[in-house]
């Protein structure tokens, strides 16, 4: 990273279209998980859970309204509309959103959507711990923001799995396939934009590359000491193409069911 600082204004046109891009990526990925851990209110396997996960689905939401707040800023649409009439036709099309289909899957047994918390939310953690250096000053503000939400979200879903790990044959058994299930997806969190080279340069983000790299090792030793087995990242074929618009069949019927309602009457004010 340079000592340079830029506000929107002083981006040239390919780094104003970097950044739209990474943002895109961002809050596309916390709309989305957001919405999906929402799904736990009320069936979490104890009240606690209940409670936590509709918590930090709330928070992502929050999160990524103002990653559109800062796109509504650069020329985009409106927070509201981005999130819910992306098209601008009010018809659904899961093709403009650039989320990574790990955050599409449906919530399944606990144990998926634990393990999709643990290893989605380490990256995270990781990408506004980088971000809070970017030269970008809108996103480097937002990044220390958040950065302390987030790592309780790690603590939690830290102390869930090496729990896990520890107990039953049964549980362990369940957390090691969650984990050979989720890592293709989650490896997708990583793939890369057009706009590397220019994030990279200018300061702004160093990577999905360097993330993957800073990701892969703070987990391993956690997933370890959670008497799990590290998959081979080098041998998994990796579930890309969210990045770039191509999603699986799970995420055009959960904008349908998100978008119901602000679909109904798009001007109505609340």
């Amino acid at each position: 990273m340079t000592s340079r600082t830029v506000n929107m204004k002083e981006l040239s046109q390919i780094e104003k279209d970097a950044v739209k891009d990474l943002l895109f990526r961002i809050a596309d990925d916390d709309l989305i998980l957001g919405h999906r851990n929402s799904e736990w209110t009320g069936i979490g396997p104890i009240l606690e859970e209940d409670i936590a996960f509709s918590s930090m689905a709330q928070d992502k939401l929050g999160y990524a309204q103002a990653y559109y707040t800062i796109l509504n800023e650069m020329g985009e649409a409106d927070p509201d509309t981005l999130a819910f009439n992306r098209s601008g036709t009010g018809e659904v099309n899961e093709k403009l959103y650039k989320c990574c289909h790990f955050t599409e899957y449906p919530i399944g047994e606990y144990d998926f959507s634990l393990m999709r918390h643990f290893l989605f939310y380490y990256s995270e953690a990781i990408r506004m711990e980088m971000l809070m250096h970017s030269t970008f000053e809108p996103l480097a503000n937002l990044a220390k923001k958040f950065r302390g939400e987030i790592r309780y979200h790690i603590m939690h879903a830290h102390t869930w799995i090496k729990q896990l790990g520890h107990g039953s044959e049964e549980s362990r058994a369940r957390m090691q396939s969650a984990l050979n299930e989720c890592m293709p997806l989650a490896l997708g969190i990583f793939e890369q934009s057009e706009y590397e080279d220019t994030l990279i340069e200018g300061g702004i983000f160093p990577g999905e590359d360097k993330l993957k790299e800073v990701w892969l090792e703070q987990i391993t030793p956690v997933i370890a000491e959670s008497a799990l087995e590290m998959p081979d990242v080098n041998t998994i074929e990796v579930s890309n193409g969210g990045r770039k618009g191509f999603h699986t069949e799970y995420l055009k019927p959960l904008l349908e069911e998100m978008t119901e309602v602000y679909r109904i009457d798009p001007e109505a004010e609340w």
